[in-house]
């Protein structure tokens, strides 16, 4: 068998990735991939034998406390060599020191990474609306409270990222800047008159396996109804297929995405290796991606 030699990821790498990503129906966001390279500079991987990319994992540390595996890809074609094996060992390797890693596993993959010791959460649930309508910006007003939407440079980024450290596993400041200040989309938050948030989601299109559409996340609210605002006004300005994944722990989540037209379409299993602080689940409406978490 030919080696697999496995190496960092280069941006001329990326738009290789994304295509398999398209192919693998991931519907990778515009911009996603290079996220997660900067993230972690040595988190993302390319796998190659001898001039011919293979496959590639991300294991992308976002401090000593967490980090997040996913983007694991080997072409049909060199399946069933081992070389999948070797990219995983690569990303344990370098979140060996993490106290906790998790990821997202479809569900013909559970059993495998449980004999590497992770452990099952719950589920995320993958959420499809086509957006043809235009009636649902009469919905999209802001209940009677003292919160303003504000979008942009308006957006008070350090309120954002202390909401966001508060229900997630640990502080992501690096990553979160990065995802909400990327051009691609558009950001929104209910921020009141001391200048607190009270949720914030983003919306940016992504690669559906033929066309485009649009992933919403995270989306983060202090409850059902401040969730809706978030979602109604993104969805008002963004037609076609809108792609939500949900923790299947916020019940709440559920049943507000399906009074909106969502349709569950598929599900990935979350799962955790070493230990971890509970979260507020309840206020979590719709992760950023299922590559980090």
């Amino acid at each position: 068998m030919p080696e697999l030699i496995i190496r960092p990821a280069r941006a001329s790498d990326i738009p290789e990735i994304v295509r398999w990503a398209r192919s693998e129906e991931f519907a990778p966001g515009f911009g996603d991939v290079d996220i997660y390279r900067n993230t972690d500079k040595q988190g993302v991987w390319m796998g190659w034998v001898d001039s011919t990319p293979v496959g590639c994992i991300a294991g992308v540390k976002y401090n000593n406390i967490y980090g997040f595996i996913g983007l694991y890809i080997v072409r049909p074609e060199y399946r069933g060599q081992g070389y999948g094996h070797r990219l995983w060992e690569q990303a344990l390797r370098h979140l060996q020191d993490v106290k906790c890693v998790g990821l997202e596993a479809a569900s013909h993959l559970i059993t495998n990474y449980a004999e590497w010791g992770f452990k099952t959460s719950s589920q995320t649930i993958r959420w499809q609306l086509f957006n043809a309508e235009d009636g649902l910006s009469a919905q999209a007003v802001l209940d009677p409270q003292d919160l303003n939407i504000v979008s942009g440079p308006e957006i008070p980024l350090e309120a954002i990222k202390k909401y966001d450290s508060e229900r997630e596993f640990t502080a992501r400041p690096h990553f979160l800047s990065q995802w909400l200040e990327h051009p691609s989309g558009k950001v929104i938050a209910l921020i009141d008159k001391y200048n607190h948030c009270h949720g914030f989601a983003r919306i940016r299109p992504c690669l559906l396996p033929a066309g485009e559409g649009w992933r919403i996340g995270p989306i983060l609210a202090d409850s059902p109804v401040l969730a809706k605002v978030l979602i109604l006004n993104l969805i008002i300005e963004h037609k076609g297929v809108i792609l939500i994944d949900s923790p299947e722990r916020n019940h709440n989540a559920q049943s507000l995405l399906s009074s909106l037209g969502f349709r569950e379409i598929s599900a990935t299993t979350r799962m955790y290796k070493g230990s971890h602080k509970a979260v507020l689940t309840k206020d979590v409406y719709g992760l950023a991606c299922l590559e980090l978490g």
